[in-house]
């Protein structure tokens, strides 16, 4: 039986109220610097607003030029709550948020349901804020869309590609991996341990472990999707919640990374 999920971290993580919200993520959006890039999938933080809303924005603003021909996202994220095994399906029919209700993508998710490698757990997305901060992101920039979610738990590289191979399509879905990086190491620290986990990803290397990344897996899901299709990764911005509300004792590291496809040229 199909149900509605509603928000978990709305008031947490980012505004309530929807005028505020809506103002929050334009103003974010508004001041992220203009990248000429038509990205396939992006690699973006999920932390609250406050902290990584500015490193997000930058990703989600590359989307402006082809918002109209996105009309799926496939979002994974790590889970931090629950534990899976493998990908898992929230077996719901929408997620709402402040800014109102966005659809899933059933047939999608029928089409990956054979793999062994996909459960499916309401309870893995009930209270899970890595995919739920991305929504009034994609609601503000993207006109018309699904959204097939998943909860990503332990699962190899393989089995991550595996299902982003199959729900790859064609310039109507964009690939949106949620994943912070490096956790309360200190300032200076985490700007080098960031950084080579950064070149990790432009170089296409994985694993990349969960130390450097709480999304590691399906960051690592992604690249060798991306070998295989010959997408090109972006570093967009990296900083860490010291350079936007943090202390810097302690911080949290924040990567926007967007992946596009190499432009054929005709003989």
């Amino acid at each position: 039986m199909s149900f509605i999920r509603t928000p978990a971290v709305a008031g947490l993580f980012y505004p309530a109220d929807a005028r505020q919200l809506a103002h929050d993520v334009q103003q974010l959006l508004a001041a992220a610097l203009p990248q000429h890039l038509t990205p396939k999938a992006l690699i973006v933080p999920h932390a609250g607003y406050i902290y990584s809303g500015p490193i997000a924005a930058t990703a989600y603003a590359t989307l402006r030029a082809i918002a109209a021909r996105i009309r799926r996202v496939v979002l994974l994220g790590p889970t931090h709550r629950v534990a899976v095994r493998g990908l898992a399906l929230p077996g719901a029919e929408a997620f709402d948020t402040p800014l109102g209700r966005i659809m899933l993508d059933a047939a999608a998710g029928r089409s990956i349901a054979h793999l062994p490698q996909v459960t499916v757990s309401a309870q893995a997305h009930a209270l899970e804020h890595s995919l739920e901060v991305q929504l009034p992101f994609l609601q503000s920039v993207l006109t018309d869309f699904t959204l097939l979610p998943l909860a990503v738990g332990m699962a190899t590289s393989e089995e991550v590609a595996e299902v982003l191979e199959a729900l790859w399509g064609g310039e109507e879905t964009l690939i949106v991996i949620s994943s912070d990086l490096s956790h309360f190491l200190p300032y200076a620290t985490a700007q080098r341990v960031d950084h080579d986990t950064v070149q990790a990803i432009l170089d296409l290397r994985q694993p990349i472990d969960h130390d450097r990344a709480c999304g590691g897996t399906p960051v690592s899901g992604l690249i060798v999707a991306a070998r295989h299709h010959h997408l090109t990764p972006h570093l967009l911005d990296l900083r860490n919640s010291g350079d936007t509300a943090g202390s810097p004792d302690q911080v949290v590291g924040y990567a926007a990374i967007a992946f596009t496809e190499e432009i054929k040229h005709a003989n």
